[in-house]
């Protein structure tokens, strides 16, 4: 088969060509995914080498002692954050953080190196506390940031002398967001892929605020001395419902943000963070089913028909309330009146025959 040279490239030969730099881009893409999965499990396999705690429980007693500290602190320094000590037990990987007590500290806001914690006084605290309860023991420690600071991984390493796998439980005192108010960390080796020496750094780990049985019912009576009693339980049940919606929006802004850094390339693709965001989407209803709006429809239609039937019997009641009131306080009222003047008249009669003679008596 002959072919005519006509002066231009032809599709097939400019195929290859396009073939190599599509291949250059797919390899490339390959390599950064391998190095992001790579670095990764490097970090998951440090972390289940090095600590077995995989989430941390906060109880209400360790919040209230924390905000005790802190306050009792702001009121005679000017220091920013308070440093105190967590004792608890770890269970199955689940580290329970049960108490907790301050321990003095101080730093150089300018340098970050020039710090002061008082390990005298932490011994001498443990060993009381020891006394009391033996089972609970140093986990870690605490500080109120709100964010970490250049020196925590330091202080970590104070604490490692008490508790090898210490945890740092960052305790926001003062919050502005909505949320949870605790952090918790644990130090990891990370390795870096350019072969220079390994450095100490904090990975997160999940935490969350849990109690047994007792502390709930202090904290329900804590609760019902700050409760406002001049509002009602509905306005209490919209205010919970807007505040919930609130931190809604506020986490799905993060993932909106955070979405839109990995779009730009400002930020690496974390692959688990993107399958977690795919199954939080999976679990959304689709709504573009006819038959399922028609059912949440008809669900709606019969709530909001139940809850006005009883508002219409709750207003009846409250009225039949009422007029029964008003008319027993009537009857009480003439009840009333009619004793006050039948005792007037027997006042009267009386003073009657005081002053009528006697018979038979001079006059």
């Amino acid at each position: 088969v002959s072919t005519q040279s006509t002066g231009k490239t032809s599709d097939h030969a400019r195929l290859p060509a396009e073939l190599k730099h599509i291949n250059k881009q797919w390899y490339q893409r390959r390599v950064r995914e391998f190095q992001t999965f790579q670095h990764y499990f490097k970090r998951i396999n440090l972390r289940m080498a090095s600590s077995p705690i995989e989430s941390v429980v906060v109880h209400p007693l360790v919040l209230l002692s924390v905000v005790d500290h802190y306050n009792r602190i702001d009121k005679v320094s000017s220091q920013k954050r308070v440093v105190g000590c967590l004792l608890g037990s770890l269970r199955k990987g689940v580290l329970d953080v049960s108490n907790s007590f301050a321990v003095p500290f101080d730093e150089d806001d300018k340098d970050s190196d020039v710090y002061f914690l008082d390990h005298d006084y932490l011994e001498t605290m443990y060993s009381m506390f020891k006394k009391v309860n033996a089972k609970e023991k140093i986990v870690g420690w605490y500080h109120t940031g709100p964010k970490l600071h250049p020196n925590d991984i330091k202080i970590n390493e104070i604490f490692k002398n008490y508790c090898s796998d210490s945890v740092l439980v960052i305790i926001d005192a003062k919050p502005k967001d909505l949320g949870l108010p605790t952090d918790a960390y644990i130090s990891v080796d990370e390795i870096h892929d350019d072969g220079t020496p390994t450095t100490r750094t904090f990975d997160h780990v999940r935490s969350e605020i849990g109690a047994e049985e007792a502390e709930e019912v202090g904290v329900e009576h804590l609760l019902r001395d700050i409760k406002d009693t001049t509002v009602g339980s509905l306005s209490q049940h919209l205010s919970t419902l807007v505040s919930a919606l609130k931190s809604l929006h506020s986490k799905l802004d993060d993932i909106s943000v955070y979405l839109g850094q990995v779009t730009e390339g400002t930020l690496p693709v974390n692959h688990p963070i993107i399958y977690q965001l795919q199954d939080v989407f999976n679990l959304l209803p689709n709504l573009n089913i006819p038959e399922l709006m028609d059912a949440f429809t008809v669900k709606t239609n019969d709530q909001n028909l139940v809850m006005y039937t009883a508002s219409i019997i709750r207003a009846v009641i409250a009225l039949h309330s009422l007029i029964n009131n008003k008319t027993s306080n009537r009857a009480a009222e003439k009840d009333g009146v009619k004793k006050i003047e039948v005792e007037k008249e027997r006042l009267r009669e009386r003073k009657r025959e005081s002053e009528s003679p006697i018979p038979g008596s001079d006059v």
